[in-house]
């Protein structure tokens, strides 16, 4: 089955090369963007967004959609509310439990970081492409989302 998926990909001109170059040029991408203009560390920076995307979560559906174990982020969640940046609050739906939420400060601090990254994107577009390269990029943001969008090949197809 897999060789009549590959053999149909590489039918609409779709190669392992493009989709192995992608995939290494966004991971060096989002690589590069952090190490250049990150304010605050990649754990409290994740589990903040998921807070901010989502709404309020215990710590378990938090260490869960992160996929990372309980302790790491108990531990995570920790440093961010001794930082006034998420709150606990009793779980309704579980007495035993805390819901997780997003302070002020910490929306704050997000937004921050979103803002740190966006300016060093920014200036990088500016300075490093061409205009025929920013406008070719401007295509990208749509494309990425339509790839993410994308349901994964059934059974039948692959």
């Amino acid at each position: 089955m897999q060789a009549n998926y590959t053999a149909r990909l590489y039918s609409w001109g779709v190669t392992d090369d493009i989709a192995e170059r992608l995939r290494q040029a966004v991971g060096r991408f989002v690589r590069t963007t952090r190490a250049h203009a990150d304010t605050l560390p990649p754990t409290r920076a994740e589990a903040l967004g998921v807070l901010h995307r989502e709404g309020p979560r215990t710590i378990a559906a938090l260490a869960a959609r992160r996929g990372v174990r309980h302790q790491s982020m108990s531990r995570t969640v920790g440093e961010l509310a001794t930082l006034g940046l998420v709150r606990r609050e009793p779980d309704p739906a579980d007495g035993r439990a805390s819901l997780i939420s997003l302070t002020t400060a910490g929306a704050a601090a997000l937004d921050a970081d979103r803002q740190a990254r966006r300016e060093w994107l920014a200036d990088a577009i500016a300075t490093r492409l061409t205009p025929a390269e920013r406008e070719l990029l401007s295509a990208v943001p749509a494309l990425l989302d339509r790839l993410a969008d994308a349901p994964p090949p059934t059974p039948s197809e692959q």
